[in-house]
């Protein structure tokens, strides 16, 4: 290793690590485009099966093509018998994230064509992913609680099935449209610790499903995705809006970490956080219910009057989760199961032009030891 290339960059913050067209993030501004459509544009308009189109085929689809599209993720939702035992299996003390983890195992210990690494069949497997994963983690919710999974509807669009398969209802248009606008916050956003993850499995052409037990793993950790569960662990022990700026003065008093703050590229606010806000103020006040949010509002506001750090998506996304139903053990299931057509766009990308992902270490270490 030579003294120009001797350089720790802690976290490789900052390197390029590779070249990529499907997100554009400009934390300055701040700017997050999928495909180069601003997060704004097409966050509250489109649809969940639009953009997974959007992401792995770039271009957005519609009439018969979106029709086609979603209508063959919609047949591929129910998940093999298989794989609701393991999570049958799963005991209570196990984390969620576990089971999902096991479960997307399972997948791809039952899939013959599991080491097939081409295009097409890493296609198939995607869709197959992507529409079942909601499944798994409905079934997930629902076991812990006592209750029997239930069946996809194939009648439904992505978001409304999901939210049906938890509840037992269909949701109206407000809760439709919340919920899919909360999953297409997620699906992508460029390399995280969890799509390079995604991106170094692949890097040794091992098969797309170990590349996305990968990204859950490490979309487990309270850093990554983890960190949502966090955030709405943090407003219940509030409780209320008056005790939260003792509690935020309290915790950084104490050198603690609060959950749903700051992030490692925006540094002049989240974009995904402010539609987010909006959507917690306004279920909260569909369902007569905004202490939630009050308790976040009041939290952020203390936070950011101490010391000036942002709140990142998991932050708002917390209580919109919470008041669509969705335990809190299992929020970070939901965001894996949005992410995963973003780890499916960046996995193509690395198969198609793929070099092995090795990194050097700068050693510390005693040398020339001897017995």
């Amino acid at each position: 290793m030579s003294e120009a290339t001797d350089q720790v960059i802690a976290g490789l913050e900052g390197v390029l690590a590779c070249e990529s067209s499907i997100a554009f993030i400009d934390g300055s501004i701040p700017e997050l485009s999928f495909r180069g459509y601003h997060i704004n544009d097409i966050a509250q308009t489109l649809t969940f099966e639009q953009i997974t189109f959007l992401l792995w085929y770039d271009r957005i689809p519609q009439g018969d093509e979106l029709k086609s599209f979603s209508d063959d993720l919609a047949a591929r939702r129910p998940v093999p018998a298989a794989v609701v035992d393991v999570l049958r299996a799963m005991p209570a003390s196990a984390h969620p994230m576990a089971g999902l983890r096991t479960a997307v195992s399972m997948l791809g210990a039952l899939d013959p064509s599991a080491e097939d690494i081409s295009a097409e069949d890493n296609l198939r497997k995607a869709k197959n992913l992507t529409a079942q994963m909601p499944t798994i983690v409905a079934a997930q919710a629902r076991l812990q609680q006592g209750q029997k999974p239930i069946a996809p509807d194939p009648s439904l669009g992505h978001a409304a099935n999901y939210y049906y398969m938890l509840s037992g209802e269909q949701p109206d248009e407000t809760t439709t449209r919340t919920f899919d606008t909360t999953l297409i916050l997620y699906a992508e956003h460029e390399t995280n610790a969890s799509t390079f993850a995604c991106r170094v499995v692949v890097g040794t052409e091992a098969d797309y499903y170990s590349s996305v037990v990968a990204g859950i793993g490490a979309i487990k950790g309270p850093l990554h995705g983890g960190a949502i569960d966090g955030a709405m662990e943090m407003f219940i022990d509030i409780g209320s809006p008056e005790k939260a700026a003792a509690y935020v003065d309290q915790a950084l008093a104490a050198r603690q970490k609060l959950s749903g703050f700051g992030h490692r590229v925006y540094r002049a606010g989240d974009p995904r956080a402010g539609q987010l806000r909006g959507m917690a103020k306004k279920l909260g006040e569909t369902k007569g219910d905004t202490k939630w949010f009050d308790i976040a509002e009041a939290a952020e506001e203390r936070m950011r009057e101490s010391k000036g750090i942002i709140a990142n998506v998991d932050y708002f996304a917390a209580p919109v989760l919470y008041h669509l139903g969705f335990p809190l053990n299992i929020f970070t299931n939901v965001v894996a199961s949005a992410r995963i057509v973003g780890w499916t766009a960046h996995i193509l990308e690395q198969y198609a032009n793929n070099r092995l992902i090795r990194p050097r270490a700068r050693y510390v270490g005693e040398r020339h030891r001897t017995l």
